[in-house]
């Protein structure tokens, strides 16, 4: 890892299922492997299914240190992997998402669900009312988050936020140009 970078653990947020396209996963897989490769500690939401697991497990197949976090309610639900390095279980979502960005030096957000956007709306706001300073990374597989995109802008342009909250999103298309700004993040 570049010794510049300020960053040693990344919070990924993403799919508790696989979605319809294969590239997801792979993408995921890739994401894994990649934070293992670059010493970046693995910080998610402790399930064993979907993108979720598929990221957690490439990247304890590449040596990589996982840290999970998950509620006491989903720990069945989310098939709980409870082989990480570090296993967390909380009383509730808020306090979840809460342990999990405290325990994380940036965020990247790959292809989800509705649980996916309350994430990084969340941390977003976070950002945009000054509580944390992280690096904020949509990883856009395929034009997944191209709507997401165009919700920030449309907020924007009618007045209901400034251009920060865009400005403060890094999109890249796959796992190495995330990866790129992570290890050279200063």
């Amino acid at each position: 890892m570049n010794s510049q970078s300020s960053i040693s653990s990344v919070c990924v947020y993403c799919g508790s299922r696989m979605g319809t396209n294969p590239n997801y996963e792979t993408a995921a897989s890739e994401l894994g492997q990649a934070l293992a490769k670059a010493n970046l500690r693995l910080v998610y939401g402790a399930g064993d299914v979907g993108l979720m697991g598929t990221v957690a497990r490439a990247a304890q197949d590449a040596g990589g240190t996982t840290f999970g976090v998950i509620p006491e309610h989903l720990q069945k639900q989310e098939v709980g992997k409870s082989d990480l390095d570090t296993y967390i279980v909380t009383e509730t979502m808020h306090e979840r998402k809460k342990v999990m960005l405290y325990n994380a030096d940036a965020v990247i957000l790959l292809p989800g669900g509705v649980g996916s956007l309350d994430e990084i709306f969340e941390v977003i706001t976070w950002r945009q009312l000054g509580l944390h300073n992280k690096p904020l990374i949509i990883l856009n597989i395929d034009g997944y988050w191209d709507p997401l995109r165009d919700l920030i802008e449309h907020i924007e342009t009618q007045g209901f936020s400034g251009a920060d909250v865009a400005n403060n999103l890094f999109w890249v298309d796959n796992v190495e140009a995330a990866i790129t700004y992570l290890t050279s993040y200063s």
